[in-house]
Formats: structure tokens, C-alpha cells, sequence
């Protein structure tokens, strides 16, 4: 048991919530949805819904569900076998949630990514849109990545990472991970018993991401290094993170309460824009582009536009228009943006001053290779020590 916090919950104040349940909280271990379970997240949920909170509900179970329908034992690793789990158990998901918050006269609805919907800025947007009619309307999305689907070029790959997308996708107040364990730990408190619980730190903390690690359930995919590295996305439109356990009795009703639970990563970052958030939460860049040092500084102190003369080396197959990492000549990402010329362009006139790529080219559309409007660049994270 942990020692509360001094400081009460940021879920307290937060009025738009994105609340992440991992497959262990919904399922009877792997044996099919929990109904009980499922009854009661709806019942928390309707509760923080009468105290004037808006709730989008990411939710594990599909794979887990099809897996008990299909009476598979254990988790497949063929993908296309887990899109056919997918597909089957979403239907049991999808009843069991329409089900529970029917009972509290709550409307419901299914949404369905993959990371290419949330990489392509219209689809992203129409997403976006589409989150924001929803909750104006009172009904609860229901927000899960779409497994029939997917490919490994495309996916998320795990609903931490899913739900801290989705919290900067409609700018959310805080992302509440539920997972079966208590929180973070300075190390696996199942191989060190003398392991320290950290009550709070800030999102992106470096120190922090060295503390997580190890793998999840034989159910699930995540481990506790994606929950912390969900809350540092999540940080980039100013959302706090809790990561607590789903076990505690009421923990929704608790957090809202004040009651300081499990572990809360506060988001003390500067606020990304909406266009740079879309540009950061790009998972699968197209290619690369390293960097000399004087361009690496242009970046990462002056924020300026990537010139060719500061390009010393190209990677991938891209396109004008897709989004490039920067890095440096030990492959640090210091920046990435929307590229102005083809790699195979770009491979052409690198280290070369921009006056010369008319000549080298026979035509130039842009005098930067990535303009700095088009740019989301690396930036310090916080170092101070966790609590």
C-alpha cells in the first residue's frame, strides 16, 4: 500500500477526460469480457458524466474476447490471425459496453483508428471533428485501433500509446492509464522488493522513462515504459497522466474526488499547437535526413528552417510533402517536418547553398528544404526528481 501524495489529483479539476482500460480490467484473464467489470467502468464513468465531465473511453479487450470465442489459449503472433480475433471479439465489446451504459441512459459510440488515420492531416482532422460532435452530444466514444485492419507499417501498437494520442487529439485535461498494477516503481518491485513508488513526477522526465520497463500480461501488449511514455505525448497539449490500478474499488470516483492514487506524471512542457502536435505524433516517418552540428543548433536553439547546406545524409524513400525526421550524426531526432523535396532531390543537393539548387535540379520550388512553419522541433525535457 502507498503512502497518499500531499497534492490532491489533477483529475480533480479536469473536466475532459480520456480514460485508457487495459484488457485485464475487462476480461475474466484472457477467458472473454468481464460483464461485471465492463458494469462497473460504465457505472464510474455515467458518475463523472453527472459531475459535468466530458469521457472518451479507449478500451482493451477485443483481441482477448475473440480469443475466448475462438477457444484460443494463447495469444496468436500472426497478424493475421490477431485481425480475425479482433474482428470477432469486437463484437462482444462493443454489446457489452452498449449494454452497460444503456442502463444508466447513456448513448454510445464505436471508433476506429490506425495510426494512418491520425497521420493523414485531413483524416486526422475529421477525427478530430468527429470526437467533438460526439461529446457535445453527450454520448461516449468508445476508442479502440482498428486490428482487422492493420498492418505493422500502420499500427499504434498499443492503446497507451492510443489513448495519449486521442488526449491530444481533442486537447483533453488528463489521460487516466488503468492497468493491474499500482503504478511506477523506481524498478520491477516483483525482482527488487525494496523498490521506491513514485507519487509524482513530470511527463518526459528522462529519469523516469529509465525506471519503466519490463513486459506486460500475457493478455496485453503494454508494458509500464509505454505508460510513461504516453504521458510525455500526452503533455504535448497539456494533458496530465495518471497511471493507477483498475483493482482500487471506485478509483474513477476517488481521482475526482482529490484522492491522490497510483502515479501522476504532471505535464509541465510548453503546449504544442494543434498543427505541431499532428506533426509530433507521427509514429512512422517516411525517412531521414542527418544533420551537420551548425545545423543541428539552427534547430534546436534558433528554431530555424532546415537549409540542403546543413544536410549530410538522406534515408528513406520519401516524398515532397511527407514527414522527415532531422538528426544528428548519433541519430537523435532534433526536429522533423514536412519536406520540400524528394529524397531523391534531397540527395542531390545536400551541402549545397540553396542559390545552386535551381542549377543542380533545373527547378526549385522552395528555398528551404523544410520551412520552420512546417517544423516541430526537439525541445528540453525536465529533469527535476521525482517524489
Amino acid at each position: 500500500m502507498t503512502v497518499p501524495s500531499p497534492q490532491p489529483s489533477v483529475i480533480q479539476s479536469a473536466k475532459k477526460l480520456v480514460l485508457k482500460v487495459g484488457s485485464s480490467l475487462v476480461t475474466n484473464e484472457g477467458k472473454g469480457i468481464d460483464i461485471d467489470a465492463v458494469s462497473r467502468w460504465a457505472a464510474q464513468i455515467a458518475q463523472l458524466r453527472a459531475q459535468g465531465r466530458q469521457i472518451v473511453l479507449v478500451s482493451s479487450g477485443a483481441i482477448a474476447e475473440g480469443m475466448a470465442r475462438l477457444g484460443w489459449p494463447r495469444r496468436p503472433s500472426a497478424m493475421y490471425e490477431l485481425q480475425a480475433a479482433a474482428a470477432v471479439g469486437q463484437m462482444g465489446l462493443v454489446q457489452a459496453y452498449e449494454a452497460a451504459f444503456t442502463h444508466h441512459g447513456i448513448r454510445t459510440a464505436q471508433i476506429l483508428l490506425t495510426h494512418e488515420d491520425l497521420a493523414d492531416r485531413r483524416r486526422y482532422l475529421n477525427a478530430r471533428s468527429t470526437l467533438y460532435t460526439l461529446l457535445a452530444l453527450g454520448v461516449v466514444p468508445i476508442v479502440n485501433e482498428n486490428d482487422t485492419v492493420v498492418t505493422n507499417e500502420i499500427r499504434v501498437g498499443d492503446n497507451d500509446t492510443l489513448g495519449a494520442l486521442v488526449t491530444n487529439l481533442i486537447e483533453a485535461d488528463a489521460l487516466v492509464i488503468l492497468t493491474d498494477q499500482t503504478g511506477l516503481y523506481s524498478a520491477d518491485p516483483r525482482k527488487h522488493p525494496d523498490a521506491t513508488f513514485i507519487h509524482q513526477g513530470q511527463a518526459g522526465d528522462p529519469a523516469l522513462e529509465a525506471m519503466a520497463g519490463g513486459s506486460g500480461s500475457a493478455i496485453g501488449t503494454g508494458g509500464m515504459l509505454t505508460k510513461v511514455l504516453a504521458a510525455r505525448r500526452a503533455a504535448n497539449s497539456g494533458g496530465h497522466t495518471v497511471i493507477a490500478s483498475g483493482h482500487e474499488a471506485n478509483v474513477l470516483l476517488r481521482l475526482a474526488a482529490g484522492e491522490p492514487i497510483g502515479t501522476e506524471l504532471r505535464a509541465v512542457l510548453p503546449v504544442r499547437s494543434a498543427r505541431q502536435r499532428w506533426l509530433a505524433n507521427h509514429l512512422r516517418l517516411r525517412g531521414r535526413v542527418t544533420l551537420d552540428a551548425g545545423a543541428v543548433r539552427a534547430l534546436t536553439e534558433a528554431h530555424r528552417s532546415l537549409l540542403a547546406i546543413g544536410v549530410v545524409d538522406v534515408e528513406g524513400d520519401f516524398e515532397r510533402g511527407d514527414v522527415v525526421a532531422c538528426v544528428d550524426e548519433h541519430g537523435v531526432e532534433c526536429g522533423r517536418g514536412l519536406i520540400n523535396y524528394s529524397a531523391a532531390d534531397t540527395a542531390r543537393i545536400l551541402r549545397r547553398p540553396s542559390s545552386q539548387i535551381a542549377d543542380i535540379l533545373g527547378h526549385m520550388s522552395d528555398q528551404e528544404l523544410m520551412h520552420r512553419d512546417n517544423m516541430v522541433f526537439a525541445r528540453r525535457r525536465p529533469t527535476a526528481a521525482p517524489q
